[in-house]
């Protein structure tokens, strides 16, 4: 049967709204107000694929199934915060996450190379003091551009942007208010999930009133000042290494750990190494009240966990919380589609679906899963190739690499030393480290009291390495070379037999051979020894 053919035999089963008149074999008219696709059962869908959710996850999965010819709509819309931050199309990642602190984390890093440049020579006439609106401006302009840049590459591969909040009427049709306020259903073979999350607040008075999150802090329309960072995972350690590095007095209240689910003893040495640099901790400790004052600051009552009676405050510009974020799941009904949730968190199997058949999800809004925008991606795209191109493909959550930009950054991927012990036994583990010194920090003399890294691995054989952990200056860079190592099954024989580019700081892998069992001191005489 020849096209031509086939669509004067099928138009009407396919849509009820497309109307076709042929004059022989011609097509003399075409109206065409909204095609629904023919499904294998013969139920018809306006699209293949719907996405809730803007960001990296959401995108890279709507872009990858356009381009495998399904007829794809994205929504995305942002909630303002209780200080009215707001924000264009991207998630987190773009707008208030990964690339506004990395910026911030990068203006830190060259206030720091203004304080060396002049033991390299350099004439500074000018003293070093950040311009708060300046940094602000620029983080924002660059933002904005990515905002743009996206949705041109969505309308160019010919995916439906839609500004608004949706949520499920059942498992196949999404019902959204736009931003306009007009409102409309979308009917869809495939929904996925990707609505992302949100900082959370803490319950006690003054919180949303007077704090900000790290969806404020990086817009935020006057200098942050002397800041109360409350939380120590890595949003908090980062806000508050960037913060001191630009000149501002930073305290961080932490409940119990720093870095939880990380190595303990990278984590720790984090937490010193910041220290170091001028930045408080007060350990096992819980905010009870803010209040603002007269003159504008804001007083903070807060505790240590063992004596809730002693309380203890001191007044702030700028009280930050980074204690956590919850998924955005109970603006999408999710309960009208059956689909389930888990403390807050939608559950998937292997192909990133959920117990509903026909709805997938992806990012932070999944149960017990890493994130972090790159899984996000990944998952997303292996999500569409799985819908419109038969793979059989999933996402490996294993061993996957990330960096936590301190001040003195860190980078990781496999297990820590903790999990490595806990899943093999210690007498299974043997750990490589070593101190080392950069290069780059000799002639300013910086401290490389914590500049540290250490390998993971099983002994027996060429002992395979399950763990890789590094302290020092461009960690992420480094981490992500050796994070293909690891995948690919990297032994400490192979590591060994390396040879190191010289000199870098990359290269003090290659040259690990002191294991922690030796009790041997891993301090180096040399930069070359």
């Amino acid at each position: 049967m020849t096209v031509l053919n086939l669509l004067k035999n099928s138009v009407n089963i396919a849509s009820r709204t497309a109307t076709l008149q042929f004059k022989g074999n011609f097509i003399t008219n075409l109206r065409l107000t909204t095609f629904r696709f023919l499904s294998s059962n013969g139920q018809t869908y306006e699209y293949d694929l719907v996405v809730i959710g803007g960001g990296s996850g959401g995108l890279a999965c709507a872009k990858e199934a356009a381009q495998l010819g399904a007829k794809v709509a994205v929504l995305d819309f942002v909630k303002p915060t209780p200080l009215g931050t707001k924000w264009g199309l991207g998630g987190t990642c773009v707008n208030v996450g990964c690339i506004p602190k990395k910026l911030m984390h990068q203006a830190s890093l060259l206030g720091e190379a203004i304080h060396d440049s002049k033991a390299y020579g350099w004439e500074l006439e000018k003293p070093e003091k950040i311009n708060w609106t300046k940094l602000t401006e620029s983080v924002q302009n660059h933002i904005k551009s990515v905002n743009w840049v996206t949705r041109v590459d969505l309308r160019d591969k010919k995916v439906e942007y839609i500004n608004g909040l949706g949520y499920f009427k059942d498992n196949h049709n999404v019902h959204v208010v736009m931003k306009n306020k007009k409102e409309r259903t979308l009917n869809a073979k495939y929904v996925v999930i990707a609505c992302g999350g949100r900082p959370k607040y803490p319950d006690i008075p003054g919180a949303t009133e007077y704090g900000v999150t790290s969806d404020d802090i990086f817009s935020l329309d006057r200098e942050p000042g002397k800041t109360l960072v409350v939380g120590c995972g890595y949003i908090g350690l980062e806000c508050a290494g960037f913060l001191k590095g630009l000149g501002y007095e930073s305290t961080i209240l932490v409940r119990s750990i720093v870095l939880r689910g990380f190595d303990r003893q990278m984590s720790d040495m984090i937490k010193t190494s910041m220290e170091e640099k001028g930045v408080v901790f007060h350990m096992g400790s819980k905010p009870y009240a803010v209040e603002k004052q007269d003159d504008g600051k804001l007083l903070v009552k807060w505790a240590f966990n063992d004596k809730p009676e002693e309380i203890h405050q001191d007044t702030y510009d700028t009280v930050l919380f980074a204690i956590g974020r919850y998924a955005l799941v109970d603006d999408m009904q999710l309960a009208s589609a059956g689909v389930n949730v888990i403390e807050g968190k939608v559950d998937v199997d292997v192909n990133s679906k959920t117990n509903i058949d026909n709805i997938y999800a992806v990012g932070d809004v999944l149960y017990k899963k890493p994130e972090l925008t790159p899984v996000a991606i990944n998952a997303g795209r292996i999500i569409a190739r799985h819908l419109f191109n038969n793979s059989d493909e999933v996402m490996d959550y294993d061993d996957v690499a990330t960096t936590v930009f301190s001040p003195l950054e860190y980078g990781c991927v496999g297990l820590s030393e903790e999990v490595a012990i806990e899943r093999h036994g210690a007498d299974n583990i043997e750990v490589y480290h070593a101190y080392y010194k950069p290069t780059e920090f000799f002639v300013p003399q910086r401290s490389v009291r914590y500049c540290y890294l250490k390998a993971v691995a099983l002994k027996g054989g060429d002992e395979k390495i399950v763990g890789m952990h590094f302290l020092g200056p461009v960690a992420g860079e480094i981490i992500q070379g050796f994070a293909a190592a690891l995948k690919s099954g990297i032994t400490m024989k192979i590591l060994k037999n390396t040879v190191g580019i010289h000199p870098t700081v990359a290269e003090e892998f290659t040259r690990l051979n002191i294991t922690k069992s030796s009790g041997l001191d891993p301090t180096p005489a040399t930069c070359c020894s």
